[in-house]
Protein backbone atom coordinates (compact mmCIF):
# COMPACT_ATOMS: atom_id res chain seq x y z
CA UNK A 1 0.00 0.00 0.00
CA UNK A 2 2.78 2.46 0.89
CA UNK A 3 4.64 1.63 -2.33
CA UNK A 4 1.56 2.52 -4.39
CA UNK A 5 1.28 5.91 -2.66
CA UNK A 6 4.97 6.53 -3.22
CA UNK A 7 4.57 5.66 -6.90
CA UNK A 8 1.63 8.06 -7.26
CA UNK A 9 3.59 10.89 -5.64
CA UNK A 10 6.64 10.22 -7.81
CA UNK A 11 4.52 10.12 -10.98
CA UNK A 12 2.74 13.38 -10.05
CA UNK A 13 6.02 15.17 -9.33
CA UNK A 14 7.60 13.89 -12.55
CA UNK A 15 4.55 14.98 -14.54
CA UNK A 16 4.64 18.45 -12.97
CA UNK A 17 8.36 18.87 -13.65
CA UNK A 18 7.99 17.64 -17.24
CA UNK A 19 5.17 20.12 -17.84
CA UNK A 20 7.28 22.90 -16.37
CA UNK A 21 10.20 21.88 -18.55
CA UNK A 22 8.04 21.99 -21.69
CA UNK A 23 6.23 25.22 -20.82
CA UNK A 24 9.06 27.31 -19.35
CA UNK A 25 12.50 25.74 -19.16
CA UNK A 26 12.80 24.63 -22.78
CA UNK A 27 12.10 28.16 -24.03
CA UNK A 28 14.68 29.52 -21.62
CA UNK A 29 17.22 26.99 -22.89
CA UNK A 30 16.62 28.06 -26.48
CA UNK A 31 16.98 31.73 -25.55
CA UNK A 32 20.20 30.97 -23.67
CA UNK A 33 21.75 29.18 -26.66
CA UNK A 34 20.70 31.90 -29.10
CA UNK A 35 22.05 34.57 -26.79
CA UNK A 36 25.33 32.66 -26.36
CA UNK A 37 25.66 32.28 -30.13
CA UNK A 38 25.24 36.05 -30.56
CA UNK A 39 28.03 36.57 -28.02
CA UNK A 40 30.35 34.37 -30.09
CA UNK A 41 29.46 36.18 -33.31
CA UNK A 42 30.87 39.46 -32.00
CA UNK A 43 34.22 39.51 -33.77
CA UNK A 44 35.30 42.74 -32.07
CA UNK A 45 34.83 41.40 -28.53
CA UNK A 46 37.72 40.16 -26.45
CA UNK A 47 37.78 36.62 -25.10
CA UNK A 48 36.83 37.93 -21.63
CA UNK A 49 33.95 39.98 -23.04
CA UNK A 50 32.61 36.97 -24.88
CA UNK A 51 32.90 34.85 -21.73
CA UNK A 52 31.06 37.46 -19.62
CA UNK A 53 28.39 37.73 -22.30
CA UNK A 54 27.88 33.96 -22.31
CA UNK A 55 27.70 33.92 -18.50
CA UNK A 56 24.99 36.62 -18.61
CA UNK A 57 23.08 34.47 -21.12
CA UNK A 58 23.29 31.44 -18.82
CA UNK A 59 22.23 33.29 -15.64
CA UNK A 60 18.42 33.13 -16.11
CA UNK A 61 18.47 29.39 -16.80
CA UNK A 62 20.73 28.79 -13.80
CA UNK A 63 18.29 30.76 -11.64
CA UNK A 64 15.37 28.73 -13.02
CA UNK A 65 17.14 25.47 -12.29
CA UNK A 66 17.94 26.66 -8.76
CA UNK A 67 14.27 27.51 -8.16
CA UNK A 68 13.09 24.09 -9.33
CA UNK A 69 15.79 22.27 -7.38
CA UNK A 70 15.03 24.18 -4.17
CA UNK A 71 11.30 23.49 -4.42
CA UNK A 72 11.84 19.79 -5.11
CA UNK A 73 14.28 19.53 -2.20
CA UNK A 74 11.81 21.27 0.11
CA UNK A 75 9.06 18.88 -1.00
CA UNK A 76 11.33 15.85 -0.52
CA UNK A 77 12.36 17.07 2.94
CA UNK A 78 8.72 17.36 4.00
CA UNK A 79 7.94 13.89 2.67
CA UNK A 80 11.02 12.46 4.42
CA UNK A 81 9.98 14.03 7.75
CA UNK A 82 6.54 12.47 7.41
CA UNK A 83 8.10 9.09 6.65
CA UNK A 84 10.45 9.39 9.62
CA UNK A 85 7.49 10.20 11.86
CA UNK A 86 5.75 7.01 10.69
CA UNK A 87 8.90 4.97 11.31
CA UNK A 88 9.27 6.45 14.80
CA UNK A 89 5.65 5.62 15.64
CA UNK A 90 6.16 2.04 14.45
CA UNK A 91 9.37 1.67 16.44
CA UNK A 92 7.67 3.02 19.57
CA UNK A 93 4.73 0.64 19.08
CA UNK A 94 7.07 -2.35 18.71
CA UNK A 95 9.03 -1.35 21.81
CA UNK A 96 5.76 -1.03 23.72
CA UNK A 97 4.99 -4.66 22.87
CA UNK A 98 2.76 -4.23 19.86
CA UNK A 99 2.22 -7.20 17.58
CA UNK A 100 4.55 -7.00 14.61
CA UNK A 101 1.83 -7.65 12.03
CA UNK A 102 -0.41 -4.94 13.49
CA UNK A 103 2.49 -2.46 13.74
CA UNK A 104 3.46 -3.17 10.12
CA UNK A 105 -0.14 -2.52 9.03
CA UNK A 106 -0.16 0.74 10.97
CA UNK A 107 3.17 1.72 9.42
CA UNK A 108 1.87 0.99 5.91
CA UNK A 109 -1.27 3.04 6.60
CA UNK A 110 0.78 5.93 7.96
CA UNK A 111 3.15 5.87 4.98
CA UNK A 112 0.20 5.73 2.58
CA UNK A 113 -1.32 8.76 4.34
CA UNK A 114 1.99 10.61 3.94
CA UNK A 115 1.92 9.85 0.24
CA UNK A 116 -1.70 10.94 -0.14
CA UNK A 117 -1.09 14.15 1.82
CA UNK A 118 1.91 15.03 -0.31
CA UNK A 119 0.14 14.09 -3.52
CA UNK A 120 -2.31 16.88 -2.72
CA UNK A 121 0.62 19.32 -2.35
CA UNK A 122 2.02 18.70 -5.86
CA UNK A 123 -0.30 21.10 -7.75
CA UNK A 124 0.49 23.98 -5.37
CA UNK A 125 4.22 23.24 -5.62
CA UNK A 126 4.01 23.17 -9.43
CA UNK A 127 2.11 26.48 -9.47
CA UNK A 128 4.68 28.08 -7.18
CA UNK A 129 7.52 26.96 -9.45
CA UNK A 130 5.63 28.12 -12.56
CA UNK A 131 4.94 31.54 -11.02
CA UNK A 132 8.58 31.91 -9.92
CA UNK A 133 9.82 31.02 -13.41
CA UNK A 134 7.35 33.43 -14.99
CA UNK A 135 8.65 36.20 -12.74
CA UNK A 136 12.20 35.43 -13.92
CA UNK A 137 11.22 35.93 -17.54
CA UNK A 138 9.80 39.40 -16.96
Amino acid sequence: MAEAAQGRVQAAVESAVQGLERERIRGMQGAMFRCSARCCEDGAASMQQVQRCIERCHAPLAQAQAIVTAELEHFQDRLSRCTLHCNDKAKDALEAGGAEARVRAQLDACLAACGDDHLRLVPAMAKKMKDSLAALQQ
